[in-house]
């Protein structure tokens, strides 16, 4: 029998993913654990980008409950679970690679087959299951993917862990020296954490964005030059400035944290030769890209993809978070009980419905209720 922290219900509460860009807040089953498993009370689940992507456009079969970025205590524990036990707050990573094949040799964890297979659920097909009271952790995970939060650090904070440790990946990726000027396109919630990682790399940083309220941001978070390229024709004053900053050249370095249209080409307009231009939030299939091949090859830029986590700086990425390296709480605008998960999702997707409201990361906590 798992050792049990406090009675567990039977059924729990769950944002369940139907089809047809549908979710709605259902009962279900509370998942029961084997004996290398952990069940977890979440507290805290961050809505992420590439959840909301997969509800808009229907990317995966339905029902699912979604929701990685998951923060709580540990509730239950298997008889063979040794490394944690009931009461433990903790964070937990839905994908964990094996460490043994072609591509774990090679650090690409993204494209290891037991990373790509999601071990955390909250019921039905495993889909990190964050968006509702319980999630159940299996063995892979509970091996290598589970984080201790230390006293004093709130929930709401401690569920950056995962978001932060996907940014810091494509950081230690491009290696900025510390004299680089760099340029982040968009100052969303993953454009604003690279914002901060570079800045504690001692970067000049280069913030952009449509929105006034995020440019503010960004200067709080280390940013030492915002624009606004809306205000200017295409690229306009954004590479000019860059050229100025830089004694002509553009941007030692671009991060591409937003899939607007024609922003790659952007990124090559205000590089340097030589430049490395890191691709973030390019993950559709759909989307196209045009560029000069010689902007490639004669300019010898190099163009660099990042996805997912990295189990290599999974404790780096829990201490950048825990010990406030990161003032990752700058980021959250909105703080949603589990029964108003659907205007979260509409309010991240659809922010322009909502007049007056400025959307970054948005938290839902599960625990409670307001129906």
């Amino acid at each position: 029998m798992p050792t049990v922290l406090s009675e567990v219900p039977a059924n729990m509460r769950a944002a369940v993913y139907r089809g047809q860009s549908v979710v709605s807040v259902d009962e279900v089953v509370t998942p029961a654990i084997g004996d290398g498993e952990i069940l977890i009370r979440v507290e805290a689940c961050g809505v992420c980008p590439t959840d909301l992507k997969k509800i808009e456009y229907n990317l995966l079969a339905p029902p699912r409950i979604f929701g990685h970025e998951t923060a709580g205590v540990v509730a239950q524990v298997g008889r063979k679970v040794t490394k944690y036990q009931p009461g433990d707050r903790v964070i937990v990573f839905h994908h964990i690679p094996c460490g043994t094949c072609f591509y774990c040799e090679r650090k690409l964890y993204a494209q290891c087959a037991v990373y790509k297979k999601v071990g955390v659920t909250a019921g039905f097909e495993p889909a990190g299951g964050g968006f509702s009271q319980y999630v159940r952790a299996m063995d892979w995970i509970v091996e290598r993917g589970v984080e201790k939060i230390p006293d004093g650090v709130p929930f709401e904070v401690a569920a950056f862990v995962e978001p932060v440790n996907t940014c810091l990946k494509a950081v230690e990726q491009c290696d900025p020296r510390p004299d680089d000027v760099v340029l982040v396109q968009g100052q969303g919630p993953v454009g604003l954490m690279f914002t901060m990682l570079l800045k504690l790399r001692g970067c000049t940083v280069v913030a952009t964005d449509t929105l006034p309220l995020r440019l503010d941001l960004a200067r709080r978070c280390g940013a030492a030059h915002v624009f606004n390229p809306a205000l200017d024709p295409r690229t306009g004053n954004v590479t000019e400035k860059l050229k100025e900053l830089t004694n002509g050249r553009g941007a030692d370095m671009v991060f591409v944290a937003t899939n607007v249209k024609g922003i790659v080409e952007d990124a090559i307009a205000a590089s340097r030769p030589g430049a490395k231009i890191m691709l973030f939030a390019q993950t559709s299939h759909k989307e196209r890209i045009e560029l000069s091949g010689a902007s490639v090859c004669v300019d010898e830029r190099s163009l660099l993809g990042s996805y997912s986590a990295s189990v290599d700086i999974q404790k780096d990425s829990a201490d950048l978070v825990f010990s406030g390296k990161l003032p990752v709480d700058l980021l959250i605008s909105h703080r949603v009980p589990l029964d108003k998960i659907g205007f979260a999702f509409r309010l991240a997707m659809h922010p322009g419905e909502f007049p007056g409201e400025s959307p970054l990361k948005i938290i839902v906590r599960p625990q409670e209720l307001t129906a």
